[in-house]
């Protein structure tokens, strides 16, 4: 059996990162991860230390060309209720950055992670883990053909029904909203000047997010009993409702992708680490695309997690301890404030609705708030003085 001192269980976007910065601190690191048969046609919002890290693994340079830069930051209400939010606009230059980050398509990043993976040592093992247990000195992990595979330390990137989660014996709360995501790329005739406008409406956010050209991403709030209907719908009409969704700021829009359609929920695990084991991305975590935080988050886990592992690299119980500590505050926070978003912009209770128009009103108003806002949601984790750099 082999052994090693750090064993990433998942492949998707964070587990690859997680194993690409083990390997580059030192550790001997493995990695199950089965490569996905499907193309993944969304798109991913990274903010700049995000950016910062995988240009750290190497990864950045790899991908860049198929980013496009996000410097403005855009919050429209498009609902038709009594009490509606002004207009609130976050440019990157008001707390002096170039932009935000960059919106990357998720398939070039994966295959961007897998070139850099090929670069390295680590070893993928191509199976999906089926079973876990765990003693005193090591945790075994055994895969789908009947082998198993040890180590020290677990980095559980298994995703959100989380195997590893399960086998140690750690909860999770899980809700959902009777909401679902469409998903899609799209051409269009203006530019969009590297804006990101989210669109409010009574069935969720409408987010438009840049890619580069006359291109764009889009998520889609629908109700959950809607998507047949929509994705039945002729190119033509779904075209208009693009444009009309967007209130032709981008002048005509043609879907130039496939729909993907995925329910929107939440989750998040009753603690994050325990004996051997640490929870990565959405083995922890998980909640609606709004406001770009989801792989942001969980690469903020793999950076903790890097610092856990150094302080205590032959102590996994203590690691997966400190590790659970540290997460705790950024993860409850980012889950109750996009939950709480999200509902209040479902209800059409009138007292909440002023509260939330209020809120928005005030931050677009008040710029030491707005400046306040914009670091929390864009660099979390970074000091000031690195911030304005």
């Amino acid at each position: 059996m082999k052994h090693f001192e750090i064993l990433v269980v998942g492949g998707g976007l964070a587990g690859m990162s997680a194993a690409l910065a083990c390997d580059k601190a030192g550790f001997k690191t493995a990695i199950i991860a089965k490569k996905p048969v499907k193309i993944d046609g969304r798109t991913t919002a990274l903010f700049m230390p995000s950016i910062d890290f995988l240009d750290e693994l190497g990864v950045w340079e790899k991908i860049k060309d198929q980013t496009s830069a996000l410097k403005t930051m855009r919050i429209l209400d498009s609902t038709n209720r009594l009490i509606r939010s002004r207009p609130a606009s976050f440019p990157s230059s008001e707390i002096g950055l170039e932009a935000f980050g960059y919106n990357f398509p998720n398939h070039p990043l994966l295959e961007a992670l897998y070139a850099q993976m090929d670069e390295t040592e680590i070893e993928i093992i191509d199976s999906f883990a089926s079973d876990y247990s765990e003693d005193a000195d090591q945790a075994i992990v055994t895969l789908d053909n009947g082998e198993s595979v040890s180590a020290t330390h677990i980095l559980a990137s298994d995703g959100r029904n989380s195997l590893i989660r399960q086998k140690v014996d750690i909860s999770a709360n899980m809700w959902g909203y009777k909401q679902k995501a469409i998903v899609l790329t799209f051409a269009h005739k203006f530019s969009h000047q590297n804006i990101s406008t989210e669109f409010h409406t009574e069935k969720g956010p409408f987010t438009q997010v840049p890619l580069p050209g006359k291109r764009s991403s889009l998520v889609w709030a629908i109700k959950d009993d809607e998507e047949d209907y929509f994705l039945n719908l002729p190119k033509s009409e779904l075209n208009m409702l693009v444009e009309q969704g967007l209130h032709s700021t981008l002048g005509p829009a043609e879907i130039d992708s496939d729909l993907q359609c995925f329910p929107l929920s939440s989750l998040i695990a009753t603690r994050f680490g325990k004996g051997h084991v640490m929870l990565i991305g959405e083995a922890a975590h998980a909640f609606p695309p709004i406001g770009a935080q989801g792989l942001n988050l969980g690469l903020r886990d793999v950076m903790t997690a890097i610092e856990c592992l150094t302080a205590h690299r032959n102590a996994p119980i203590q690691a997966a301890q400190s590790y659970d500590r540290k997460r705790r505050a950024d993860i409850h926070t980012r889950t109750f404030g996009i939950d709480m978003f999200n509902r209040t912009l479902l209800t059409s209770f009138l007292p909440v609705q002023l509260i939330r128009s209020g809120a928005i009103s005030a931050i677009s108003s008040i710029a030491p708030l707005r400046q306040f806002v914009m670091r929390q949601g864009a660099l979390p984790g970074v000091p000031k003085e690195k911030q304005s750099a």
